[in-house]
């Protein structure tokens, strides 16, 4: 049995449609998660685990720059 892409789009059509016509969007969390991985390769190899966790903590409290408005300017 060959196994492609859009046989697995088929198989889970109702899965494709939803996620297609839904106004959730987890493009925020994608950022953050992106954000944490560019912290962690500055960090490799210059420091250990608490200063990597202290230095994410400390990113993760700033608002991304995409958050900030215009009235906030």
């Amino acid at each position: 049995m060959r196994y492609s892409f859009a046989t697995g789009l088929e198989k889970d059509w109702d899965a494709v449609i939803q996620g297609l016509t839904t106004h959730w969007n987890s493009g925020p969390v994608e950022g953050r998660v992106n954000h944490i991985k560019m912290v962690k390769r500055q960090m490799f190899g210059r420091a250990e685990l608490p200063l990597l966790r202290k230095r994410v903590l400390l990113t993760a409290a700033r608002p991304s720059p995409q958050s900030v408005t215009s009235e906030e300017v």
